[in-house]
């Protein structure tokens, strides 16, 4: 069994990687079974150098909040601000604070900068973007930023009798951002506003002014660089996505959950398939959320089920996008000890060497039907991979051991 398995099994290299698809994806998803770990961030760094210095990628996306990755982006672009604070402010989920993602930042800066110095062109600078939406497991934003800011680049390149509203009014229906960011109403529905009459009026308005953008694709918008207008589209799917949000956090119904968990990955694959458009991108989140097959949780002890990103932009894609799981043998200092020799990841741990890209129909057709029991994971915070989903992945990277965050 090992040595066929030796046979589907490459060194982690982006060239190992490409071998595995026809054409090179627009969209190469990269998922993790476990968040925070150093050293799966830092084999992602490693794999995002080589795509960008052999494959010709230019764009990471990393499961952030969309909005606040703009300003990460214009510092590794133009310089803008520092170092520092986009690290404190250019992240949620505390990822700012990761060692390897401000590596990686870093690095994407000291390229960029001498691509100007070699006299590249703008088009060849890497890019850097958050796909997620503005939330947080406590709370989600409020609208107020993606709307103004969609409301000030129509007023600014459009006649102001075409938009729906003022931006007064905006500010009015808006109101207190407390009432949008209540940590209780994530447990409490009936701590949100997501229902109001306000924010039924927010959401027409909010689509109202998309609409408009779309409409006024072919305007002559003097002076107005693309990247304004892929942002003035992020701010419309952004308002309209947590204006959905923050309805179905307002819903009493046995639904609300499953619905907030498929809202929230709906908002990711909107923000792909716009990233899609600009060229090849690296996509790195959790397994749950690129995967094809349904996502599945427990949550307050009740089963959730939805479709993720990358499931929905696989539909839009097809051939478009690859999907490559990452797998872990131990992760001692969870509690996760070595697997049992009848799981996929026990029958890779038993590989010569720590790290390897698996070709996943190869190693599929090796197994044949012995199929891997499920491995169970004493710690909530890691999601073993599912046997059941090997034909639905493209390629394994594998990760023996994952030694303590340093």
């Amino acid at each position: 069994m090992v040595t066929d398995l030796t046979h589907t099994a490459q060194a982690v290299r982006s060239s190992a990687v490409m071998k595995l698809f026809p054409a090179r994806p627009r969209l190469l998803a990269l998922g993790e079974p476990t968040h925070r770990e150093e050293t799966l961030l830092d084999l992602r760094n490693e794999l995002f150098r080589q795509l960008v210095e052999e494959e010709g990628y230019r764009t990471i996306a990393l499961e952030s909040d969309c909005v606040r990755g703009l300003m990460v982006d214009d510092y590794v672009t133009s310089g803008t601000g520092s170092l520092d604070a986009v690290m404190e402010r250019g992240f949620s989920h505390d990822w700012g604070a990761s060692a390897a993602n401000r590596e990686l930042v870093r690095w994407m800066r000291d390229y960029n900068i001498r691509a100007d110095t070699d006299g590249r062109p703008a088009s060849d600078r890497l890019r850097f973007a958050g796909f997620d939406g503005p939330l947080e497991m406590t709370h989600a934003a409020s609208p107020r930023r993606a709307l103004t800011a969609l409301h000030a680049h129509l007023t600014a390149h459009l006649d102001p009798g075409l938009l729906p509203c003022t931006a007064d009014t905006l500010d009015r229906l808006l109101g207190d951002d407390d009432r949008w960011t209540e940590p209780a109403a994530m447990m409490d529905p009936a701590r949100s506003a997501g229902q109001s009459p306000d924010a039924a009026q927010l959401r027409l308005l909010a689509d109202e002014m998309a609409a408009l953008l779309d409409r006024q694709a072919p305007h002559p918008l003097a002076a107005t660089a693309r990247e304004d207008g892929e942002r003035a589209h992020l701010y419309g799917r952004t308002a309209l996505g947590l204006l959905r949000y923050h309805h179905w956090m307002a819903d009493a119904s046995p639904a609300r959950m499953s619905q907030l968990v498929g809202v929230r990955d709906q908002m990711m694959a909107h923000n792909l398939l716009a990233l899609a458009e600009r060229g090849p991108t690296l996509v790195h989140a959790h397994n749950a959320h690129l995967q094809r097959p349904k996502s599945s949780m427990r949550m307050g002890g009740s089963p959730l089920e939805w479709w993720s990103a990358g499931a929905l932009v696989n539909t839009r894609l097809g051939d478009g996008y690859a999907f490559l799981a990452t797998a872990i043998g131990s992760l001692h200092h969870q509690g996760v000890g070595a697997p049992s020799p009848d799981t996929l990841e026990g029958l890779l741990s038993a590989l010569p060497e720590d790290r390897y890209v698996i070709d996943a129909p190869r190693l599929a057709a090796a197994l044949g039907d012995t199929r891997p029991v499920p491995r169970v994971s004493p710690w909530f915070g890691y999601a073993p991979l599912d046997p059941a989903h090997l034909g639905d992945i493209d390629g394994i990277v594998f990760v023996d051991d994952v030694p303590p965050r340093r």
